[in-house]
């Protein structure tokens, strides 16, 4: 009978001490995944269930009492269709489970992933109900965490000195008394307008003005803003259609004049306004049907070329590039901007362009296809820096091309970078060129790449523009990447990357200030970037 007893009680003993480490395994595997927070301006938003991602399509599920309870949303569960109903902010959605389709204000939208039934509970995706609520979405991966932002809402900008802020290094102040700059995209609606407020000028106001606080509140004194993002208009003009991006229909004019309005909201904040072209796009892709009649696809067909679905202006007719000057001096001479500013859109980086008829008509000097693609945009650059400058003297004309000029490898006088695309070899962007003629007043590098970055180390690329512009008289803006915060790219993983490259700037009295790339991934604050940063530029 002991035998018995003490052979159980081991047995006992054996079963709690092998089924121990498995179970400590498991508890420290569930309580290892980090839960997905929820913030709307800044305020938690509590879940009685924890939101999910679906694999795969990468949607984030939340219950339908998160979007009742915590974004003020009405809602209505229909079992019978098993349809979500949700109203807010003037938008009426309809969800149905199994649907790939929803409905927004009575028109299908196409969805990533619909109603999910899990456990009995009720979840949609949060993205797509939040954004055609008017709120911004923002998925912070290394946090996991989504922040939902309002049209009105301004980030808090706590001491920098708080315990857990980031600290940065005393600078030398330099900067601070330079440019920094925001890119404001317009195209796909992607900082301003908001999908949300197409066709709605009142709402659109609101926008670009709680947007220009926003910056000024983080020390942003400048805005770079892409009133040409596809062979388009944010202005009336003579020449191009109005921007889709407006109104949802290409040439449909707006009901005020977008550009004057966002003048004048910057000048009366002490900002500079930059007017940001893209020069050689003709059209985002869409379908020469539903292009307006004015647009230079449907007028000059024989100036496009199509690569990768994208129509673009061949740069190797000397008409097509006088028209796209003629575009940004209408602007000039109507508007009181600060500067005309064009970004890398010369001839495309990947595809094939397929310009040989062009070649042979228009190259009358017999040089080799890659030099007569960079002498094109050559000639394209001078001749608009000189009409600018004619027109107006006090307007600055820059361009901001891709990091990298040249690898060493392949010029001993380019950077030490082992890049795969190049500004000279791929955009056909002799750089150097307009530099040395000072044909343009300032370049905006794109470096966007980390200090630990090997195949393009930061540093070393500041180092290298630095050295191009020095005697020039031509400026230097490096263009910051703060989009790149929190992704798993070497070197982004604190905010203070971005102060450790602003601090390193300062090394050079040619660079003249920065552009973060872009407006809305400096507001959303990444990594707390917005103290650090706010306290950088108050020094």
């Amino acid at each position: 009978m002991r035998f018995w007893k003490f052979h159980k009680w081991m047995v006992l003993a054996l079963v709690f001490v092998l089924f121990l480490p498995v179970t400590s395994r498991s508890v420290q595997a569930e309580t290892s995944k980090k839960s997905i927070t929820i913030t709307l301006d800044g305020d938690k938003i509590n879940s009685d269930v924890a939101p999910y991602i679906i694999p795969k399509v990468n949607v984030t599920m939340v219950p339908l009492r998160v979007i009742s309870e915590g974004l003020g949303a009405s809602v209505n569960w229909e079992q019978a269709s098993k349809t979500v109903s949700i109203n807010g902010s003037g938008s009426s959605l309809a969800l149905t489970s199994g649907k790939k389709t929803a409905l927004v204000n009575g028109s299908a939208v196409a969805l990533d992933a619909s109603v999910d039934i899990k456990n009995g509970r009720i979840m949609v995706p949060l993205r797509f109900v939040g954004e055609n609520l008017g709120l911004q979405v923002v998925w912070n991966q290394a946090a996991q965490s989504i922040a939902l932002l309002s049209g009105s809402y301004i980030p808090s900008l706590p001491n920098p000195a708080e315990p857990g802020q980031p600290n940065p290094s005393p600078g030398t102040g330099q900067q601070a008394q330079g440019i920094h700059g925001a890119w404001i995209s317009t195209v796909s609606n992607l900082d301003w307008p908001s999908t949300k407020s197409v066709g709605k000028i009142d709402q659109q106001k609101q926008e670009f003005r709680s947007m220009l606080d926003k910056l000024q509140a983080i020390g942003i004194n400048a805005v770079f803003v892409q009133v040409r993002p596809a062979g388009d208009a944010l202005y009336p003009s003579d020449l191009v259609p109005w921007s889709e991006y407006l109104t949802g229909k290409q040439g449909q004019d707006p009901g005020y004049d977008p550009l004057q309005f966002m003048i004048e909201e910057a000048h009366q904040r002490g900002m500079q306004f930059h007017a940001w072209f893209n020069p050689f796009r003709a059209s985002s892709g869409a379908a020469v049907s539903k292009l307006a009649p004015s647009s230079v696809v449907v007028q000059h067909p024989d100036w496009i070329v199509t690569t990768d679905g994208k129509p673009i202006i061949n740069p190797g007719i000397p008409e097509a590039r006088q028209h796209i000057i003629d575009v940004v001096m209408e602007v000039v001479n109507k508007y009181n901007v600060d500067g005309v500013h064009l970004d890398d859109y010369f001839y495309p980086s990947s595809g094939t362009f397929n310009d040989d008829a062009t070649y042979r008509t228009y190259n009358t000097t017999g040089l080799a296809k890659a030099d007569w693609r960079r002498d094109n945009i050559n000639q394209f650059v001078q001749k608009l820096g000189q009409s600018i400058h004619a027109a107006k003297p006090s307007v600055e004309f820059g361009i901001s091309p891709f990091g990298v000029w040249r690898n060493k490898a392949t010029d001993v006088t380019g950077s030490d970078t082992k890049a795969g695309v190049t500004a000279y070899d791929s955009m056909y962007a002799d750089v150097r060129t307009w530099i040395q003629n000072r044909w343009i007043d300032y370049v905006a590098p794109q470096i966007y790449w980390s200090m630990s970055f090997k195949i393009a180390q930061y540093d070393k690329l500041v180092d290298w523009w630095a050295a191009e512009v020095a005697g020039t008289g031509v400026d230097l803006l490096i263009g910051q990447a703060p989009y790149k915060l929190g992704t798993t790219e070497a070197g982004w993983q604190s905010s203070q990357e971005i102060i450790n490259q602003l601090l390193y700037n300062e090394k050079y009295a040619d660079i003249k200030g920065s552009i973060f790339f872009r407006a809305a991934h400096l507001i959303n604050n990444p990594l707390g970037l917005i103290p650090a940063l706010t306290a950088f530029y108050q020094q």
